[in-house]
């Protein structure tokens, strides 16, 4: 029997890796990321472990590009059963007042344009029974977050507009928060940061997915 399939957007490194590893385990990996070396390295690690993935080296912002994934997504497999989104840009902190203009178009082309291109485009794909992970970063709503902190809480909006429209049926929503964890995201943030305190992307995504699993059991006991 075929594995579920599991689509992986930011896959290259950090918690997108991480969830691809884990889900490796149950599932068929499609791992989207703009990085082919990163993503070859992951598909190395995935085979090593014995499972398999499908990469696709892509950047998200391209809107034909993903119509071209979704679309083989669908000519392959015809749904899929997880879909994972990790993808983020990372402007450098600034005051809002001196924002940078290319910093805040590129934030927003990544954080919140793409994201609602692709809700459109991978719901399709989703079943009843399918789940879509977001993540919240509730650090970046603080001074100096300027254009990572407005576009990231827009994609957090639209994902929690998304998820309350299917409370009853449909796919099932998840927006979560991870632990800190000593990623390339975090680091330019918390520059010298002491990493011991930190936690690793691998614990955190097979947490992630404990509390994902938990919360489901718990909704097909009340149905």
């Amino acid at each position: 029997m075929d594995k579920p399939v599991a689509l992986i957007i930011g896959a290259s490194r950090g918690l997108g890796a991480a969830f691809a590893e884990s889900l490796a385990q149950t599932h068929h990996i499609v791992a989207v990321g703009r990085t082919t070396g990163a993503l070859e390295e992951l598909d190395d690690r995935i085979q090593a472990k014995g499972g398999q993935a499908t990469l696709a080296p892509m950047d998200i912002t391209q809107k034909e590009a993903m119509a071209h994934l979704c679309k083989s997504l669908f000519e392959r497999w015809g749904s899929i059963d997880m879909w994972v989104h990790t993808a983020i840009h990372v402007a450098p902190l600034t005051p809002a007042a001196t924002l940078d203009a290319k910093d805040w178009e590129k934030s927003v082309a990544v954080n919140v344009t793409a994201t609602g291109i692709l809700i459109p485009f991978i719901a399709p794909l989703l079943k009843d029974t399918s789940t879509a992970l977001f993540f919240e970063d509730s650090q970046a709503r603080q001074k100096f977050f300027s254009a990572y902190g407005a576009s990231k809480a827009a994609q957090i909006a639209l994902a929690q507009i998304w998820a309350s429209e299917h409370v009853r049926s449909g796919p099932k929503i998840h927006i979560l928060e991870p632990a800190p964890m000593p990623t390339a995201t975090r680091a330019r943030f918390h520059p010298g940061e002491d990493k011991s305190k930190l936690t690793e992307p691998k614990i955190v995504a097979r947490r992630l997915l404990n509390i994902v699993a938990q919360a489901e059991s718990k909704t097909k006991v009340r149905h």
